[in-house]
């Protein structure tokens, strides 16, 4: 089972449809694994600072040497900027040799925490799921 920590509240209180991303990485070396946490942290202090960043929760499941987010965008656009926004590129460049990153999106009429959470754990649950690159 995932942990996760509590929801955090980006910049829109966006009402309509919603993009939800799920990122899950796979670290080669456990010994990486707490600094590549901390980075994603690090990036969830500036989340309300980012422009159509409806929210997110950040998750781990530590004996299986995975983490990433839950995060939940007003709309592609928004997504694509963080994906380019110098920070995270940072962070990327710097992890994405220790190990494994995929990432599942979706479209949604309305943001549900509850049907957005299940649906995202369903997806980490997933065994043999197809993998998709995430951008970098």
């Amino acid at each position: 089972m995932a942990l996760r920590t509590p929801w955090r509240d980006g910049s829109s209180n966006a009402t309509g449809p919603v993009l939800v991303s799920v990122t899950d990485f796979t670290c080669a070396n456990p010994l990486d694994m707490p600094a590549i946490f901390r980075a994603g942290m690090t990036l969830r202090r500036s989340w309300p600072d980012l422009s159509g960043t409806i929210g997110l929760w950040l998750w781990t499941i530590p004996l299986r040497r995975r983490c990433g987010s839950i995060s939940v965008w007003e709309d592609e656009t928004a997504l694509n900027r963080f994906i380019a926004w110098p920070p995270h590129v940072a962070i990327m460049r710097r992890f994405r040799h220790r190990g494994t990153i995929r990432a599942d999106t979706w479209e949604s009429d309305r943001f549900d925490p509850a049907e957005t959470w299940l649906r995202a754990h369903q997806i980490l649950n997933q065994a043999g799921r197809p993998s998709q690159r995430a951008p970098l």
